[in-house]
């Protein structure tokens, strides 16, 4: 998010100074494409950048083309207020052997690509994206041939494109944090685990049961830290949602008995149990016994993490990390 955030910052920056600047974004991806949906990036006519759309030749191409147009813009001194708009939709394929379009690369997939020259009046809503964003809220941001809007409402899908032609088009998307994970124990995996999915798009809650645990004071990686008095209260506290992944940790067998009893009724994205394999295996011995669903107990990820023999909390957490990445990113 602090990424996105220094994009819209270079962008305000950029038209306040009176450089113009160009906003490169993929409305749409599909295949291997190295930038997928909502992938972005900024480009002023003194040739600074911020963001990415992919890397490689085809992002170097984007930003020349980006580039050249800038120049033109400052070479006939053309006030941004008074030029006209400027939106180009460009499709790239990433195959050598296509007939048309192609972006110089073989991964096989395919992007379309907006190019927008910002202009002042579009300053009040990304001065709404940055304020939204800062304040870790959602919305909804709309790209089209008129411009850029921000408007609190959220969308039903976290990103929609509509292409009739290059003058009727529409791209909304939900922006914010799109993902929530939901982090129960506060121990030293779950620091290291904070201190990983930081970088990523989750909106990290952290639950503990334990007053005044230095690790969890030293956690400065989540956005919301919670001490309840009993893991039970998390059936009230963590909705279950496609965009929410929740995590396991905690201390013993007692209180992820406690945690699992508490959610294992939710729907999840992700739903993952640290812990032994023997553990595992006979609490949930214990839930089949009880009569508790065996397609619920089937969705736990147990024991947790791409098995890579990790040992170290550092290492849990990459395991961790990357099978939560598999699991949002193909299902």
């Amino acid at each position: 998010m602090k990424r996105q955030i220094s994009i819209w910052k270079f962008i305000k920056r950029s038209i306040e100074e009176n450089i113009p600047v160009m906003l490169l974004y993929v409305l749409e991806s599909s295949g291997s494409s190295p930038g997928r949906q909502g992938f972005f990036m900024a480009v002023n006519a003194n040739k600074e950048m911020e963001g990415s759309i992919g890397g490689g030749i085809m992002e170097h191409k984007f930003v020349e083309m980006a580039g050249e147009q800038l120049q033109e813009i400052r070479n006939k001194k053309q006030e941004i207020r008074n030029e006209k708009v400027a939106a180009q939709i460009k499709q790239q394929v990433h195959d050598k052997s296509a007939v048309k379009n192609q972006s110089g690369m073989i991964c096989s997939g395919e992007q379309t690509i907006l190019i927008y020259r910002i202009r002042e009046k579009d300053i009040l809503h990304i001065e709404k994206i940055i304020v939204s964003l800062e304040q870790n809220k959602n919305g909804t941001l709309h790209l089209s041939p008129q411009g850029i809007l921000f408007e609190d409402a959220l969308p039903v899908k976290d990103f929609e494109f509509n292409l009739k032609s290059e003058e009727d088009w529409n791209y909304t998307e939900k922006i914010g944090y799109k993902n929530h994970l939901y982090i129960i124990g506060g121990g030293h995996c779950a620091l290291a685990f904070s201190k990983l999915m930081n970088t990523m798009d989750f909106y990290i809650h952290l639950f503990e049961d334990r007053e005044g645990l230095n690790t969890m004071g030293a956690n400065n990686y989540v956005h919301e830290k919670k001490v309840v008095k009993d893991y039970s209260e998390l059936a009230q506290l963590i909705p279950p949602g496609e965009n929410n992944y929740v995590v396991v940790m905690t201390f013993g067998y007692r209180t992820d008995d406690i945690a699992v009893r508490a959610l294992i009724s939710k729907s999840f994205k992700y739903f993952g149990l640290l812990g032994s394999k023997k553990k595992i295996e006979k609490m949930f011995t214990d839930y089949k016994e009880e009569g508790i669903n065996e397609e619920a107990l089937k969705r736990i990820h147990s024991p947790i993490g791409i098995q890579i023999k990790s040992e170290t909390p550092e290492e849990i957490a990459v395991s961790i990390a990357a099978e939560i990445i598999k699991v949002k990113n193909i299902g």
